[in-house]
């Protein structure tokens, strides 16, 4: 009696599902979407102050963060301006933004810059489950080791609800207390984005299409020791909001 073997061969793509190349090449693909986002102050010192993380959408000239990134109010006295910051043509540059729209109960805003037009991402089509790979870009700690933004993967560990809450007393009004009594729902990642993370753009680690964006981080340790002892939950806002307020605006994007 004879027996045959039959030898198959496996790509190792197939017995390895996570492929590190190809989240590397939609790295390279976000990357240049990124930007930093602060004021700019031609008076103070330092001239620049860093708020949070923003990603370009739509035409080029629109740019996403959360609502409480850019609430603070401005020295229009003293010529003070929304600005954002990249590295373009590896050289870092300013462009100035006005807030062009907000969501203040999904803590969403959307910027215009002046005088640039720079590569957009994509929003997600798709369902996000639990379960999926995600990465997120932005700026952990600020513009401290310059503009070169940092990248964070993980999964979706839960579809949940939640009310986040005011960033100030005087944003309350009956209207939002009452909406804040019916949570709703949030990704929660298993991968820790830090406080300079918000409004980073949380994407589909294969095609780098935007599914969320980072809001915050419950943190069990103080501020101080969040970079040497990082530990919290991480959530991103469901793109859905953001599209949401696109149409309620009737911002023709592209």
């Amino acid at each position: 009696m004879r027996f045959i073997i039959y030898l198959f061969i496996i790509p190792f793509s197939f017995l390895n599902p996570t492929n590190a190349a190809s989240l590397a090449d939609t790295i390279d693909k976000v990357r240049p979407s990124i930007v930093a986002i602060g004021t700019y102050l031609p008076s103070r010192a330092p001239r620049a102050q860093f708020k949070g993380t923003g990603f370009v959408i739509g035409n080029g000239r629109y740019i996403v963060t959360n609502e409480h990134v850019v609430s603070d109010a401005l020295n229009e006295s003293r010529n003070e301006r929304i600005a954002i910051f990249l590295k373009k043509n590896g050289k870092d540059s300013l462009y100035y933004a006005d807030k062009i729209a907000s969501d203040i109960i999904h803590d969403i805003a959307i910027l215009k810059i002046e005088g640039a037009t720079l590569p957009a991402l994509k929003l997600y089509k798709g369902n996000v489950r639990e379960g999926d790979n995600y990465a997120f870009t932005g700026f952990p700690i600020g513009m401290v080791l310059g503009l070169y933004p940092v990248t964070h993967q993980g999964i979706i560990s839960a579809i949940s609800p939640v009310a986040i809450p005011m960033i100030k007393s005087k944003q309350l009004n009956s209207k939002i207390i009452k909406r804040l009594r019916n949570p709703y729902m949030v990704y929660q990642l298993d991968a820790t984005a830090y406080p300079g993370n918000s409004g980073s753009p949380l994407y589909n680690s294969q095609t780098g299409e935007v599914a969320g964006i980072i809001n915050k981080v419950f943190i069990k340790e103080s501020k101080e020791k969040i970079l040497s002892q990082p530990s919290g939950i991480t959530y991103a806002i469901p793109i859905n909001y953001l599209e949401k307020l696109i149409t309620e605006r009737k911002l023709f994007l592209p």
